[in-house]
């Protein structure tokens, strides 16, 4: 009998198979991250890590981003929106939100830092190389169409396959 287990340390010691390097816009200059995929076997496991994020300043205002991965391959724009460029989120099955391919859990920060690792389904590392990594000011209502209204994006990022 096969075991569907995950060893994360096993995973963890390889070499990803993809990475981001994220790095916030001109307003939001302090953000910088990384973001892993691992091919598993059907599945694929994503680690990132976020580090001087906006951090709430009120009672319960504990900050939520919302996290995507999106169809453009480049993080540029206009003034007004530094990363226009990265488009939609990923959805090549035509799905309705929170149901796209790129749509991922919310990234939460803990005093400008954020550390998220979870399992994905709905693409394999091919299929995301040289898309945008996006994170958005605000979390994903997994409602709103066509995105979840998660606000401007704040952050962005190339997935690069490693060599």
């Amino acid at each position: 009998m096969q075991s569907n287990n995950i060893n994360l340390s096993y995973v963890f010691s390889r070499k990803p198979n993809a990475a981001a390097l994220i790095k916030g816009n001109q307003e939001y200059k302090s953000i910088t991250g990384r973001v892993l995929f691992y091919q598993l076997r059907g599945t694929v496991l994503i680690k990132s890590e976020f580090y001087g994020l906006p951090q709430g300043v009120q009672k319960c205002s504990y900050p939520v981003f919302g996290f995507h991965i999106h169809d453009g391959t480049a993080c540029t724009g206009t003034k007004d929106n530094p990363f226009e460029d990265a488009d939609g989120h990923y959805n090549p099955g035509g799905c309705v939100h929170p149901y796209h391919a790129g749509d991922m859990p919310p990234i939460f920060g803990a005093d400008g830092r954020a550390i998220s690792v979870f399992l994905s389904n709905r693409f394999n590392v091919s299929e995301v190389i040289g898309k945008a990594v996006i994170l958005h000011a605000q979390p994903d209502d997994f409602t709103t169409q066509p995105s979840g209204n998660s606000g401007k994006m704040i952050a962005c990022g190339i997935i690069k396959r490693n060599n």
